[in-house]
Formats: C-alpha cells, sequence, structure tokens
C-alpha cells in the first residue's frame, strides 16, 4: 500500500470562483472532475491533441481547472511515471483541492488531494456513487494504517486499472495528501 507522504495545505490552496458552490460540493465536483480528467487523457488521446485548453473545456470543471508548470514533490506520482508529464491543478474551495499529474508518454494519470477540508467523505461518497460504479469495477481492498486501498478496474476498458487510497474514517489530519489515485492502462490485460 503506498504512503501518503506529507503535503502542506498551501500547495494545494487555490482561488476559486466568486460564486461557488458550497465546500462540499464542490470537493466533490472537483474530485469527480478528476477522475473524468483522468479517463479522457488515458483512454482518449485525442481530447488532448487540441491543447490544454481544449483539453480543459472539455472536462468542464472551467476556471476551477487549469494547467501549471510544476507541483510539489507529494503531488507528483511514483518516479517510473515521472515521464513527460503535465500538471493541472483543481480548485475546490479556497484551502482544499485536487492536482492531476498526466503523462505525454505513458498512459497513466495521478490524482492527489489535499488541504483543511477533510476529504475523506467527499472521497467515500464519489467511489460509492452510481456514476462512479457504472464506470469502475471495485476490486482488492487493503485497510492498514487509517488507510483504505481500493484496486478499480475501468468498465470501459479491462487494461485500465486504478488504486485509490484514503482515510478510512474521517476527520483525519489535513496537513499531508488525504489522497491519491494512480490509474494506469496495460493494453496486455
Amino acid at each position: 500500500m503506498p504512503v501518503l507522504p506529507l503535503l502542506a495545505a498551501p500547495v494545494l490552496a487555490l482561488s476559486t470562483p466568486a460564486a461557488a458552490p458550497t465546500a462540499p460540493d464542490a470537493l466533490e465536483r472537483g474530485f469527480t472532475g478528476a477522475l473524468k480528467a483522468c479517463e479522457e487523457w488515458v483512454l482518449d488521446p485525442a481530447s488532448w491533441a487540441l491543447g490544454p485548453e481544449a483539453f480543459a473545456a472539455r472536462v468542464g470543471l472551467g476556471e476551477a481547472m487549469g494547467q501549471v508548470a510544476s507541483v510539489n514533490e507529494a503531488a507528483l506520482p511514483p518516479p517510473p511515471l515521472r515521464r513527460a508529464n503535465r500538471y493541472w491543478r483543481i480548485n475546490s474551495t479556497p484551502d482544499a483541492g485536487y492536482i492531476l499529474v498526466v503523462s505525454e508518454d505513458l498512459p497513466m494519470c495521478h490524482i492527489t488531494g489535499g488541504g483543511r477540508a477533510d476529504l475523506q467523505p467527499v472521497v467515500t461518497r464519489v467511489l460509492a456513487s452510481a456514476q462512479f460504479a457504472a464506470r469502475w469495477e471495485a476490486g482488492r481492498v487493503a485497510t492498514r494504517s487509517g488507510l483504505t486501498s481500493t484496486t478499480f478496474r475501468s468498465r470501459t476498458d479491462p487494461g485500465f486499472s486504478m488504486v485509490v487510497s484514503h482515510a478510512t474514517l474521517p476527520g483525519g489530519r489535513s496537513d499531508r495528501v488525504q489522497l491519491q489515485a494512480t490509474a494506469i492502462y496495460d493494453p496486455a490485460k
């Protein structure tokens, strides 16, 4: 099971539009958007062939999603996946959100979430939703040291799998990464 490294809250603290939804709704929308962006990037490379603006528009998060030049070490994927990466921040609230890392060379994406808000209830709701279950089938679940890691397989393409790790219970520490999801496409599966 991956160990979630420390991440200072300011790494994910970003501005939000003036008419932002409530924090839980915005956090859920951000995570759902990060998952959609991940799936689009890996399963439909044409979605980003026209550039970052077209890709962000296709994801549908508006100004909440923007490409950045770099991210904190804690938001990077494992070293073997650090090739030709692009980085996206997803602003959910003024002090919590998500970072999406994708690769132009490898069929993968990596999502981290953190900040001052408790993301555990948000992640649990999204993973339990009918919308998520329609796209992903749950597999192995492991719990250790207060973290739950679940392996999911795409219902669209069985070669695409993802491991999502998050706090098992609500109310955990918010001074570290609270969510980590790594998805990889392996056509041999």
